[in-house]
């Protein structure tokens, strides 16, 4: 059998440690090692057991002074430690470790799959829904008007709402007997989930709506016209309130999310306000300089000026031909890569007057080496 660690050690705290840093100490560790996070890991579970045995005995006022004097020794008969007792014994005061009423129920909710008897939502709230909206990158930058088409839960005109049929009444539930919550055993905890059957209003309808079928809503298909704003980003998101499911029985209803996603354009890219592209040059435009007329990414013409004696890679700003933003009337700046392009053939004048042009420069056949902060492009 392998040997007990010290209950500091195992906790990763210092013998001073105050009652708080324990409580910290050991709350971590039980989300990490519980059970239902970790199905079928025994290590973690016995992880989880030695963690609890030592914070029942570090958190007794009685028994840690009796600990820290004599050891595991010290706690024999009391319940504190080898004899498993103190295991089951610590879980009277989970509600204190986590934070309170419900606290250990949050905590715990992604485990078990269900809710804490503290709904953040109305039960009768509508659920909000997201719909991806994918643009063109001069959309997302200059703005434009969409229309979206997606499905959501829309109130039953019959019932209104109320899943009932004319003259029904609500009954008590028969699964949860009108408490709204049924208790599920899991692990080594009883825990509290919304009932499915009446979805944790305690009472169902006994002659449900013949349209909807007790359910208060039905599946709605709408088309819309969203306006999307200057400079908007992939990724973004915007939200509709009241445009996601309807609720029931008075309940609000839900948010519309409209994600934004922005595809690659084939010429310009965006770097948050700035946008760049590249656009080539001849040899004898990069030699000599010239006035360049390019498209911007919403179609305008732009003239840009390329310097006599231009290398591959220059690159050039053009202020305020960038990503607005927002409405405040600025924007961003457009960076221009120009690309010198050199002829791979060249017609019989053309050779002739690079050959002319060979005569006058002074080509070494042993040229020195270019240090490596010098290069460009």
């Amino acid at each position: 059998m392998a040997a007990k660690r010290d209950y500091y050690e195992v906790l990763g705290i210092d013998k001073s440690a105050d009652k708080e840093t324990i409580k910290k100490a050991y709350r971590k560790l039980a989300v990490k090692y519980h059970p239902d996070r970790n199905p079928g890991d025994k290590t973690a579970e016995e992880k989880f057991k030695e963690a609890t045995e030592a914070y029942e005995v570090l958190s007794d006022e009685q028994k840690r002074p009796i600990y820290d004097q004599y050891g595991f020794a010290g706690l024999d008969g009391m319940g504190g430690a080898g004899g498993g007792q103190g295991y089951s014994h610590a879980f009277h005061d989970f509600s204190d470790i986590f934070g309170g009423a419900g606290g250990f129920s949050d905590i715990f909710e992604s485990f078990f799959g269900g809710g804490s008897s503290r709904s953040r939502r109305n039960d009768n709230d509508g659920a909000s829904i997201r719909v991806n909206l994918t643009l063109t990158l001069k959309e997302a930058v200059y703005g434009c008007k969409k229309d979206i088409r997606f499905t959501h839960k829309e109130a039953c005109p019959e019932c209104h709402g109320t899943g009932g049929a004319a003259g029904s009444s609500r009954k008590t539930c028969p699964t949860c007997r009108g408490a709204g919550q049924i208790r599920r055993n899991s692990g080594f905890f009883s825990v509290q989930q919304t009932c499915p059957t009446c979805g944790g209003k305690g009472t169902v309808i006994d002659k449900p709506c013949s349209s909807c079928r007790g359910s208060g809503v039905y599946n709605k298909t709408t088309t819309l016209s969203v306006s999307i704003p200057e400079g908007t980003d992939d990724g973004s998101r915007k939200m509709i309130h009241g445009m996601g499911d309807a609720g029931t029985n008075g309940g609000s209803a839900g948010d519309l999310i409209i994600m934004v996603q922005v595809q690659p354009d084939r010429y310009f890219e965006r770097s948050e306000y700035d946008l760049y592209c590249a656009v080539p040059v001849t040899v004898a435009q990069a030699i000599l300089g010239t006035d360049l007329t390019i498209k911007g990414l919403d179609e305008r013409s732009i003239t840009i000026k390329v310097p006599s004696g231009t290398t591959n890679g220059k690159m050039l700003r053009i202020r305020n031909e960038g990503v607005p933003y927002g409405s405040s009337g600025k924007k961003g700046d457009l960076y221009v890569k120009l690309i010198v392009e050199l002829p791979t053939k060249l017609s019989s004048e053309q050779k002739a007057a690079m050959e002319a042009y060979a005569r006058y420069e002074k080509a070494s056949t042993e040229p020195s080496k270019i240090p490596l902060d010098k290069l460009q492009g």
